[in-house]
């Protein structure tokens, strides 16, 4: 079996196209959120969709939406200025931020999710459901592959 790449898709047409579905899927995201009402952009759309699943710091929230800490900080501050999430000290560590959405955020996730299934759902039109988890099974083989590690 020849395991060579094509020399049709280099490295760098490779990476422009993995690049171009990211930019797609986010501006997709964010185009999806206005239609529906919603003010978001696709960092908070992240941020709020890791609070859905728990209360989480300002570092992970960052790494979540692969931003550096001092812009993870002004999504927050427009966040919580939105009433959609609250920032609580840790009682056990005074430096420390517990971020969690509140009622509102609560409120509002379900449809903010619907708007993220919607813009997957688009996607995937035309492929069935074999050709969806094959191509989500490369996407993550290719990205374990070029994982940095101690080589």
């Amino acid at each position: 079996m020849n395991t060579r790449p094509d020399p049709n898709c280099s490295g760098s047409s490779f990476g422009l196209l993995i690049r171009q579905v990211r930019d797609a899927l986010w501006a997709r995201i964010e185009h999806e959120l206005q239609r529906s009402g919603h003010g978001l952009t696709f960092s908070q759309y992240i941020t709020l969709k890791k609070l859905a699943a728990g209360v989480a710091s300002a570092t992970d929230l960052a790494r979540a939406a692969e931003m550096s800490p001092g812009a993870m900080t002004r999504v927050l501050d427009k966040l919580e200025s939105a009433g959609l999430i609250a920032r609580v000290a840790d009682p056990e560590d005074r430096r420390a931020l517990h971020i969690h959405m509140t009622d509102a955020g609560h409120a509002i996730w379900g449809d903010v999710q619907q708007c993220g299934m919607r813009v997957l759902e688009r996607a995937f039109d035309g492929m069935d459901e074999n050709e969806q988890q094959l191509l989500t099974r490369l996407l993550e083989k290719a990205r374990t592959n070029l994982a940095l590690t101690d080589e």
